[in-house]
């Protein structure tokens, strides 16, 4: 390239990433994969496997189910179900539960990045750390899931404390949880990479 396009192109390049914060943290691949979802089955990159959780452990009768799937092209772990409000239920998760050593550098990241595809339902992702004695203790954040890939990225000061007092410390992190919970709904929702960024 000639020293007069570089010159052309250098400042175009540079307002490019001002104006667009996002592309900076893509650009300088700042991340702690957890997941990429190259396995093919239902582990994870940092050696967690993904697991269906749904309220009939209390009773309630929404129905779950968690598959491998490919959704344009792109490999991911997927949730689909009915969420019912019956019996005081109300929810259906995928979790993921995160070895010590995944997340022993996390408090150096500023929060959670997830690819989702959806049906333009609202989900919640539910961050438990080794403070949670209850299951239904958790950090919430909710996102809306487009019908089509999106990369999300979540600040871990969006995410709200749940029925603890206790503040969120990144470092006792051990479980993500991503959920379609509190009303009846169809839930159909595809994730793919899975990590935390800078």
């Amino acid at each position: 390239m000639s020293k007069t396009r570089q010159n052309i192109w250098g400042p175009i390049i540079a307002a490019f990433f001002i104006f667009n914060p996002f592309k900076i943290i893509m650009a300088q691949d700042d991340m702690l994969l957890i997941d990429d979802r190259t396995s093919g089955d239902y582990l994870a990159s940092s050696g967690g496997e993904w697991r269906l959780i749904t309220d009939g452990v209390m009773g309630g009768i929404s129905d779950g189910r968690l598959s491998i799937d490919v959704v344009d092209n792109q490999g991911c772990v997927r949730l689909k179900g009915d969420v019912k409000l019956d019996n005081n239920g109300g929810f259906v998760q995928v979790a993921l539960d995160l070895p010590k050593e995944a997340v022993q550098d996390i408090q150096s990241y500023t929060g959670l990045t997830v690819e989702v595809h959806g049906n333009n339902e609202q989900y919640n992702i539910h961050l438990r750390t080794r403070d949670n004695s209850f299951p239904w203790q958790s950090y919430r954040a909710i996102f809306t899931a487009a019908p089509e890939w999106e990369k999300l990225y979540l600040p871990f000061t969006e995410f709200t404390p749940y029925r603890t007092s206790k503040p969120f410390d990144a470092s006792r992190l051990k479980r993500i949880g991503i959920v379609a919970i509190g009303r009846e709904f169809r839930a159909d929702l595809c994730i793919s990479t899975l990590g935390f960024y800078r």
